[in-house]
């Protein structure tokens, strides 16, 4: 082994550890190991932001953008509208939910996928009076799944498609994964949906909702002869926090001030509207000497209501606000909003909430001023979990925004323009036609994926370049000696499986795509099935909440724990293996 494969192992072997230890965001994993690469001379300096100007990069961000415009123009929800039916059994609203979410994957970001439809299948649980962790995680898997069938559908796929591109001089076209992907894809939906769906653990609904606040809101008044007269609501803050209390605003006269209350000046008789767990209520009651309001808790709960909203929020894998707590984000006095409470795992946290770090999949049950839910869910990186009232162009443009996405699908699918630039067009067309404003354009980029893909490509290669990869690919190799083609194919199909459970699956692709070509070289095959069995099993993560930023995403709402997911997702596993190894000889032979 040369030194220049044994600090790139190393650099490698250091990624894994720290995307798996998940301490660190993986974006500054792997620009982070990029830079070494570079300063210990295994990166070449004019190629070490080759990746950034990528097929791959590029394609990914503008699938983004594209998946945002469908959503948008109110095309997405002209599928959505007409599924909310709770009177649907259960197995009945998990196979339709899963093969709606199943095509829609395959042509827009699976991610954005689910984050439309698990409003409606939660809302469609509360409906129907069952926890919606009975159908979360199948949709989840629906869309990992659906993900499989194109070109566009998940990042693994655009992976390999580009390195392909590479290594044999033509990319893999737009529908050359539909036969294995589809196959794959139908096999897991049909166990998902009437199968797979028993084996999730039945637990009681743990998600927050609006019934949980009345027991924290409460109201204390300002007595005539107190010393907070003439103070502002705002010099209360430190008082409050030290007692885990949440200033809500000022009932005054009848008037409730709750945007402008943090400048207003304290007068006897105020009320204060504030949110506190008992204890800790009569902490700050007692602290600065006030008295307890005479009007009833639900009409104080009423009184609130008129000028606030909650609403639930999920916390997805890239939020800003991972490893932050409500009290060090400022979220009260930049949004004027209040944490209310968070569940994690099935278990709510209403304890000291305000000064727990938050993770990925965590609901967030936030009281905020009327009608700025949506304002406040943006700011946090969250995604409503409720009926989110979704601003959408005009419906006139719903056509249009299909149309233009399906003729450049079209277009690159016949090879008459090439995918980056015909992706690159629609999405100039959405903005010019303002299915897409042009102020939020970037908004829609997910940048840590881009970040990531952008730092390891030039990893990849240099793995690729100094032989690193021939030395993987030859250990495969002996270990599968004499056994048949199919036997090593599962091989590679469960080692890359296994990275994708716990590891980015974009980060195991650019290890493991190479590795099949180099596999399929040094057998004298065709490199094609190897590279579709890479393409199917980095998209197969099902056994944990981290494999997949989709698992993720369900973890809060579905009141999972982290052993929850192999219990469907192993057999699922096994299932793609069984059907994709048989279609990839015949669709794809050696």
């Amino acid at each position: 082994m040369t030194a220049d494969q044994i600090i790139l192992f190393s650099l490698f072997a250091a990624v894994f550890a720290l995307l798996l230890w998940g301490r660190w965001r993986y974006d500054l994993v792997a620009f982070t190991a990029l830079m070494a690469g570079v300063v210990l001379g295994v990166v070449p300096v004019d190629g070490v932001f080759a990746g950034f100007g990528h097929p791959a990069t590029i394609i990914v961000a503008l699938v983004l953008v594209v998946s945002a415009g469908l959503m948008r123009s109110g095309a997405v929800f002209l599928i959505t509208r007409t599924l909310v039916d709770s009177s649907r059994s259960l197995g009945a609203h998990i196979a339709l939910m899963g093969g709606v979410g199943g095509v829609l994957s395959a042509f827009m970001n699976n991610v954005a996928a689910l984050a439309l439809l698990m409003p409606v299948d939660v809302q469609t649980a509360r409906k129907a009076g069952r926890a919606p962790g009975l159908s979360l995680m199948p949709l989840s898997f629906a869309t990992i799944l659906g993900g499989m069938v194109t070109l566009i559908g998940t990042p693994p796929n655009i992976i390999i498609a580009a390195i392909r591109e590479e290594s044999l001089g033509a990319p893999f076209a737009m529908f050359d994964f539909a036969p294995v992907g589809a196959v794959a894809a139908l096999a897991g939906l049909a166990f998902v949906a009437l199968i797979g769906w028993r084996l999730i653990p039945s637990r009681d609904d743990a998600t927050l909702d609006a019934s949980d606040i009345a027991q924290y809101v409460a109201e204390l008044t300002v007595p005539e002869d107190s010393k907070l007269i003439g103070q502002r609501l705002g010099e209360l803050d430190e008082t409050a926090h030290k007692s885990d209390v949440a200033l809500l605003g000022i009932v005054r006269e009848g008037k409730r001030l709750y945007g402008r209350a943090r400048n207003a000046v304290l007068r006897a008789g105020d009320t204060l509207v504030l949110e506190a767990v008992p204890e800790a209520l009569d902490e700050f009651r007692t602290a600065l000497n006030l008295a307890f309001s005479d009007a009833d808790r639900e009409e104080m709960l009423q009184a609130a209501g008129e000028g606030l909203d909650v609403v639930e929020l999920v916390v997805p894998q890239n939020a800003h606000i991972i490893g932050k707590s409500a009290l060090s984000l400022g979220l009260h006095w930049r949004q004027r909003s209040v944490l209310m409470g968070i569940s994690r795992q099935g278990r709510k946290i209403t304890s000291h909430m305000r000064r727990t770090p938050i993770e990925a999949g965590d609901i967030l049950l936030i009281l905020v001023p009327k009608d700025r839910g949506g304002d406040v869910a943006n700011w946090l990186g969250a995604l409503p979990l409720a009926d989110r009232g979704l601003a959408v162009t005009q419906n006139s443009k719903t056509w249009l925004a299909i149309g233009l996405f399906a003729g450049a699908v079209a277009a690159a699918s016949f090879g008459l323009i090439y995918l980056p630039i015909a992706l690159g067009l629609v999405v100039v067309a959405y903005v010019l036609t303002g299915i897409v404003p042009i102020k939020e354009l970037y908004d829609h980029i997910e940048w840590p994926v881009v970040v990531l893909l952008g730092s390891m490509i030039p990893l990849g290669a240099a793995l690729e370049t100094s032989g690193g990869t021939e030395l993987i690919s030859g250990g495969l190799i002996s270990l599968t000696a004499g056994l048949p083609a199919w036997a090593i194919l599962t091989v590679l199909m469960v080692v890359t499986m296994s990275l994708s459970d716990v590891l980015n699956n974009t980060a195991t692709t650019i290890v493991a795509a190479p590795v099949g070509i180099q596999m399929a070289q040094a057998l004298d095959v065709s490199p094609d099935p190897f590279l579709m069995a890479v393409a199917i099993a980095a998209s197969s993560a099902f056994l944990t909440p981290i494999g997949h930023k989709n698992n993720t995403l369900i973890l809060g709402p579905g009141g999972y724990r982290f052993g929850d997911y192999w219990r469907m997702g192993l057999p699922l596993e096994v299932i793609v293996i069984a059907v994709s190894i048989p279609a990839i000889l015949v669709v794809w032979p050696l």
